[in-house]
């Protein structure tokens, strides 16, 4: 069964506006991340007309494609066209005949131009005449991310400037997880997001299993045949030109090593050799740069890389490592490696999805609203000294926020806050001059407490996971901004 299709607000927005002005939109993002639910979704509410290219000889692409177009157009393809500029042309001939506005969708895109590189050129002079003439929506989707947004962004191609939407598809927020698999629980919400990240199709496979969240890890990521066991290798096979020689850093950082240094001793290469890769990375939304509060985005020595996604967080955790052990071992044996990281595994989605809830604007329907707009939260690190899991403060720069981060697997009671508050309490504030002298606010988040527990003891504020799933589903916060 078919999830519902949920949230893409925005994006869906800015398509439909296209649909009705005529242009071009280049979509780009991972696979499975949900691209083709959204063309669709666009393409049905206009009568559209959806493709999808292959990784076939350019003849037969294009006799596929003149297919494809026939049901929208009769006898199209009972034409043998030679070349791609004839058959874009008899498009916008039959488009502006038939008073036919689109939109016209082409998704996997850089197939079609692995075996036509002439193609972005011939499809920019369309753009420009053909299609313009006959005000045709157009959209281009693929899954190679670097290829996409070359496109679009490279200043020497020849469709740069021409894109009229051109957006980088991100994961679903944690908040819609209840939603799409009927969870009762924000601890649920938040187990089910360190397993499956944002992405809606491990979201719908989750459901289908109709398997409890540890069983359908075991059968779908776990275990050699479950359709998910090889995942992260295929996101680095589907870019072009494949991503595959990038995973031994994803490797090193999924076995520990953060900083450049400890990186590229964990793969034997030299720190200088690492800033392309660790680029690219960054730029397939694979792994995030940290950098500690108040530091400048320069300081390239106090960085700390971390894969971004928790599916491949959690697969490069318990997965890769263990290969060989996961060949043969029982159920039971495989359900001990997953259990065995899920602790540390969900503290830290929890604590990203505590700092996404304060970074996006959802502070100013909490306690803290009065003190005015915050900046995006971060955390808090120096050296040896103590780290703080949420900072943040207000853009006047008067007001500080300092918030402990806890993830529990039962509800936390009273004296449990009173030392998770006397903790936060105790580090003062972290040793930054320009931060001194604030009006501070100190917070506490939990997933979830005992009946008994207040909202504030000792003048510390106490956040639940329901508080911040809540709030984030009713502020319409759309992305990961942590």
């Amino acid at each position: 069964m078919e999830m519902k299709f949920l949230d893409r607000e925005e994006e869906l927005g800015r398509l439909e506006r296209l649909a009705y002005s005529g242009g071009l939109a280049v979509i780009w993002g991972r696979r499975r991340i949900g691209k083709t639910r959204l063309l669709l979704e666009w393409c049905k509410r206009h009568g559209g007309l959806y493709t999808v290219a292959d990784q076939s000889a350019a003849p037969i692409q294009r006799r596929y494609f003149a297919a494809s177009l026939a049901a929208r157009f009769p006898g199209f393809d009972q034409v043998q066209y030679p070349d791609w500029r004839s058959l874009l042309g008899r498009i916008s001939a039959e488009a502006t005949h038939q008073s036919w506005r689109g939109p016209l969708i082409v998704d996997e895109f850089p197939y079609l131009v692995a075996t036509s590189p002439e193609l972005p050129s011939i499809f920019q002079v369309w753009v420009d005449q053909g299609a313009k003439e006959a005000l045709l929506a157009v959209a281009l989707a693929g899954s190679s991310q670097r290829m996409m947004q070359g496109l679009v962004m490279g200043a020497t191609e020849p469709l740069y400037g021409r894109a009229t939407e051109a957006f980088h598809l991100q994961p679903l927020p944690a908040q819609y997880l209840s939603e799409a698999l009927e969870l009762a629980t924000a601890r649920d919400v938040i187990l089910a997001y360190t397993a499956w990240g944002g992405v809606p199709r491990y979201w719908e496979l989750m459901s289908e299993s109709g398997l409890p969240l540890d069983r359908a890890v075991d059968h779908l990521v776990l275990n050699p045949l479950g359709p998910l066991h090889e995942e992260p290798e295929r996101l680095l096979l589907e870019e072009l030109p494949p991503a595959v020689a990038l995973r031994p850093i994803l490797d090193a950082i999924g076995l520990g090593a953060h900083r450049v240094s400890e990186i590229a001793a964990r793969i034997g290469e030299p720190v200088t050799s690492l800033s392309r890769p660790l680029q690219r990375l960054m730029e397939l939304g694979l792994i995030q740069r940290e950098i500690p509060f108040s530091a400048s985005s320069a300081s390239a020595k106090r960085s700390l890389y971390k894969i971004a996604d928790p599916f491949c967080r959690m697969w490069f955790r318990v997965v890769a490592p263990n290969r060989g052990f996961l060949a043969d071992a029982p159920a039971r044996a495989r359900e001990k490696l997953w259990r065995e990281a899920r602790s540390s595994l969900v503290s830290a989605a929890w604590e990203e999805l505590c700092r996404q809830w304060f970074s996006s604007g959802v502070a100013q329907d909490s306690p803290f609203r009065e003190a005015g707009q915050w900046e995006p939260a971060r955390r808090f690190w120096h050296g040896e000294g103590p780290e703080w899991d949420v900072v943040s403060q207000t853009l006047d720069e008067r007001c500080m926020l300092l918030g402990e981060v806890r993830w529990s697997e039962r509800p936390v009671d009273l004296p449990k806050l009173r030392s998770l508050a006397k903790t936060l309490l105790t580090k003062g504030i972290p040793p930054v001059k320009a931060l001194r002298g604030k009006n501070l606010f100190h917070v506490v988040f939990v997933p979830e407490v005992t009946q008994d527990a207040p909202a504030e003891i000792n003048g510390v504020h106490v956040v639940t996971g329901e508080q911040v799933l809540n709030e984030m589903r009713r502020s319409g916060i759309h992305r990961d901004k942590s």
